[in-house]
């Protein structure tokens, strides 16, 4: 009799079948808690390389070449992974639509790390919700600074999805990061062009229009002659076809570019340069937005009225 007949029609078949399927189960669990990637041979770590990070088989050349590297000690797996995640294959991939939010992060550490070098720097709306230091340098800022001053509202007045804890002062391998809490309209505790670079990351489509240009010509006033705003903020052009709301409950406004571009001059700011983040032209040309799309192209664009996030650099006039 096949066994799908005798647990179909023994009640004491089926009971030892569960109880065998649990303890198998309990062996696999109790075998593989124990494996370790540094452990499993080098031809099972190279493959598994292929199969995590670019999603197929091993070709015989590069299995080949990366067994060797790895098998003579020259390189650990480590590295091995790390020589793979810089391939054209992995970087060019692009995320896929399940990972919308991490293909849009991705995007923003690159934005992060172009920015101009500055001393004195201000981030508005810059806390990290899992990072003490902030977004500015989680995301990747690379250059030494004097001071950054986060302002942000305190924990227990913001929107419950950004809770996070309180700080006052956090060294850092860059500099010394200074929290404020209070409203990013209030920039009046900064001297007049006392700083070098103001950055509002994801933050100034949290405020109303009227005050984003209380804010705007707050930043001119305490930035310095030649001192830099950097912005990035999700594109209307594009937000709306995903979705007609606002993409974030707590969301005032959401810009396009022509209407981003005059809030920045007329708080007498000059546009240095725009770009992109997450490119979605064949969503626009098609009228519909495609998560998939908009998901695989991660990174910088200069086509940026076409992009999912506007990233802006603009300075105050010498």
């Amino acid at each position: 009799m096949a066994l799908r007949d005798r647990l179909r029609s023994s009640a004491t078949a089926r009971r030892v079948y569960r109880r065998a399927l649990r303890l198998r189960a309990a062996v696999v669990n109790r075998v593989f808690s124990r494996v370790s990637f540094e452990r499993v041979p080098p031809e099972t770590a190279v493959r598994l390389m292929y199969q995590v990070l670019l999603e197929r088989e091993p070709d015989p050349g590069g299995f080949a070449d990366n067994l060797s590297e790895l098998t003579t000690g020259r390189l650990t797996r480590t590295q091995l992974a790390e020589g793979m995640s810089g391939s054209e294959e992995f970087m060019t991939r692009g995320f896929s639509g399940r990972m919308f939010g991490a293909s849009i992060h991705a995007g923003r550490c690159l934005w992060i790390k172009s920015l101009p070098a500055a001393r004195r720097i201000v981030d508005l709306g810059g806390t990290h919700l899992a990072r003490e230091q902030g977004a500015m340098v989680s995301l990747g800022y690379p250059y030494p600074f004097d001071e950054l001053t986060i302002i942000d509202l305190p924990p227990d007045a913001r929107h419950a999805i950004y809770h996070g804890a309180e700080h006052s002062r956090v060294d850092t391998w860059l500099g010394p990061v200074m929290y404020r809490y209070h409203s990013m309209t209030d920039l009046s505790g900064f001297p007049d062009s006392s700083v070098d670079l103001v950055y509002s990351g994801q933050s100034i489509e949290h405020i109303h229009r009227e005050e984003g240009a209380l804010v705007l010509k707050s930043v001119q006033r305490i930035l310095r002659p030649g001192g830099w705003i950097a912005i990035d903020t999700p594109n209307a052009r594009v937000t709306r076809l995903q979705q007609e709301e606002l993409i974030d409950p707590d969301h005032k406004l959401e810009y396009t570019w022509p209407e981003l571009r005059e809030l920045i001059e007329d708080a007498g700011l000059e546009v240095e340069s725009v770009q992109g983040l997450n490119y979605a032209g064949r969503s626009i040309a098609a009228g519909k937005f495609d998560i998939e799309e908009v998901s695989r192209n991660y990174g910088l664009y200069h086509q940026a009225e076409d992009c999912y996030i506007l990233a802006v650099l603009a300075r105050k006039p010498v």
